[in-house]
């Protein structure tokens, strides 16, 4: 096997420890070629998409992306920004304030965010860090319910990065979140803060990205984790059973996918006299095409079409400082052992207090 050309160690620099903050991906621009690169990233992995792989093959470059990237590139024109993608905006921003939380807290890490799919990958950060020494890693996906769809292919990437690589860095996975206290909590917070700017709904909908169905009966724990996550954010709220509705979104292909299915379950609210929901989707931690675009445009011109009146989304977690700081949190408690204080230079350690001071002084 033929290896990379790694860096030469250096006996004069400490080990250095980084944690990679890691998200799905997103187009480099809201165009169809940039959207047929991305989609044949995404969908090639067999990860996603557990079908043959000859048959899919033929299926994705055959009709897949020969039709879908104009159609997907019109949506992101519809949520791009002035900052780019808001997924990877949001991604970016949470990075930099982790780095500031640690900071603030005596911890010298490098932190770095990294997309499965697109740009930066990670394969790309992980050849920045070994170049600089890092010999510890720490990653944390964006995901706080583990599927096999997504975590696991995180961790199949970085496997793949290790292949060619003689002098491994030590690695640590943080696989779920979804019960975390503190994750909970900056999730009741964000829409306690929206219940007091805009008052409360009649019924709240939890949206989490779907899967297919037969992904729960092959064990993955993902539709378990996102029922857990509701209920507990439901008991922070004070909500009783019938005032809430766990639901799943992103439904491709003809295949039986996890249900209630979130739009037709907002048009049937709305059929039977709701008029007011608040709706939220606590497994994305940055704001995106699919919340955007998908819950905020689409899902909202369904339930008022279906005769709902007011339909107010709640923003994802992406910059609230009760999430960045669960994130701290959790990298505080994966990092046990490791010596990230030891190795702080007092001049980097203010340098990321004050960014910390700064970004949270600028929220």
């Amino acid at each position: 096997m033929a290896f990379k050309q790694e860096p030469t160690f250096s006996h004069g620099h400490a080990p250095r420890t980084a944690i990679v903050l890691c998200n799905l991906g997103t187009p480099d621009e809201p165009t169809a070629p940039a959207l047929r690169r991305y989609l044949a990233e995404f969908l090639g992995d067999p990860r996603v998409v557990e079908i043959p792989r000859p048959v899919w093959w033929l299926i994705l470059h055959g009709i897949i992306l020969r039709t879908r990237p104009a159609k997907s590139a019109a949506k992101y024109k519809s949520i791009w920004t002035e900052n780019g993608s808001p997924l990877k905006h949001w991604t970016d921003t949470q990075s930099k304030l982790l780095a500031g939380y640690l900071g603030e807290r005596g911890h010298h890490v490098t932190v770095r965010y990294a997309m499965r799919y697109g740009n930066p990958s990670i394969a790309s950060v992980l050849d920045e860090l070994k170049a600089k020494n890092v010999t510890r890693i720490l990653l944390l996906p964006a995901y706080p319910q583990y599927s096999g769809t997504t975590t696991a292919s995180v961790i199949d990437a970085v496997s793949h990065w290790s292949l060619k690589i003689r002098s491994l860095p030590e690695f640590r996975f943080i696989n779920h979140y979804h019960d975390h206290p503190g994750y909970i909590r900056a999730l009741a917070k964000r829409v306690r803060e929206h219940w007091t700017r805009y008052g409360q709904g009649e019924h709240v909908v939890m949206s989490f990205h779907g899967v297919p169905e037969r992904t729960l009966h092959l064990g993955d724990p993902y539709h378990c984790e996102c029922q857990k996550t509701g209920r507990l954010l439901a008991e922070q709220l004070g909500l009783k059973k019938e005032q809430y509705s766990i639901t799943f979104q992103s439904r491709f292909g003809k295949a039986k996918w996890l249900e209630p299915y979130t739009e037709p379950k907002l048009v049937e609210l709305a059929r039977t006299g709701v008029k007011k929901v608040d709706v939220l989707c606590p497994g994305f931690t940055s704001d995106c095409l699919e919340t955007l675009e998908e819950i905020n445009m689409e899902a909202r011109e369904a339930f008022v079409h279906a005769g709902g009146q007011d339909f107010q989304y709640i923003d994802c977690l992406n910059d609230h400082p009760d999430w960045i700081r669960a994130m701290a949190d959790l990298a505080e408690s994966h990092m046990s052992g490791w010596p990230t204080r030891e190795q702080a230079d007092p001049q980097v350690l203010e340098m990321s207090k004050a960014r910390a001071r700064a970004l949270g002084a600028a929220q």
